[in-house]
């Protein structure tokens, strides 16, 4: 890919950042085989040729969306690694920020959505590989290193926990629109409330503290 280096997706040119900008917008609507270069060119308001000056392929370039997404996510994991927080605190930052990451960046939680919905297996292993990747083993690795301190249980598994989180903040981001006109739900709308009776759970369990444990075993 010339013009833009994949390690640092944010090193752009201006032209670049339209292009981006645009197939962003395009792909999160329509999706990937729905969308052609020409389509991008006159999204951006440039040539077909000055994107190929930048991307070589389509794919370079939806890969270079799917990084732009990726970006700055590990920073995110920061308040797990420094020592100077609990768990539960830590994990309730952690939580809210991914969360409003997500719904302050609805363009790219779409794309990843789209293309977890719909881009079968070596996609997501294309997916995996364009940065998520990292960024999830850095979140389950600081779990591991919480677990190791005595913070979680022994047998807790961090890579679990990391999806149970990151789950439930990505199903609360897709169904929104849906859970809001459920009569039982009043949480909806408020994404902080909606946490903290997530992680609640997650912390504290759902099964009464006095039941026996052989009984809590399906």
């Amino acid at each position: 890919m010339s013009g833009v280096h994949a390690e640092h997706p944010e090193h752009v040119s201006e032209g670049a950042s339209r292009i981006l900008e645009a197939a962003c917008t395009l792909f999160a609507e329509q999706g990937y085989d729905a969308v052609s270069m020409s389509l991008i060119a006159q999204r951006a308001g440039i040539s077909k040729a000055n994107i190929y000056h930048h991307f070589k392929t389509k794919f370079d370039l939806y890969m270079a969306v799917l990084m732009r997404a990726c970006r700055d996510s590990g920073g995110l994991v920061q308040v797990l690694l420094e020592r100077n927080q609990s768990l539960a605190p830590a994990l309730g930052h952690f939580a809210r920020d991914h969360l409003q990451r997500l719904l302050d960046h609805e363009t790219f939680s779409r794309i990843i959505l789209r293309e977890l919905l719909e881009g079968g297996r070596q996609r997501g292993e294309q997916l995996a590989q364009s940065g998520f990747n990292a960024s999830f083993s850095r979140l389950a690795d600081a779990l591991q290193q919480r677990r190791a301190n005595g913070e979680l249980r022994e047998d807790v598994d961090p890579a679990a926990l990391a999806v149970l989180l990151i789950g439930a903040n990505v199903f609360f981001f897709a169904a929104r629109d849906l859970i809001c006109h459920y009569s039982s739900v009043d949480f909806a709308e408020d994404p902080d409330r909606y946490l903290s009776l997530v992680l609640d759970i997650i912390l504290h369990g759902a099964l009464p503290d006095a039941q026996p444990k052989n009984q809590q075993d399906p």
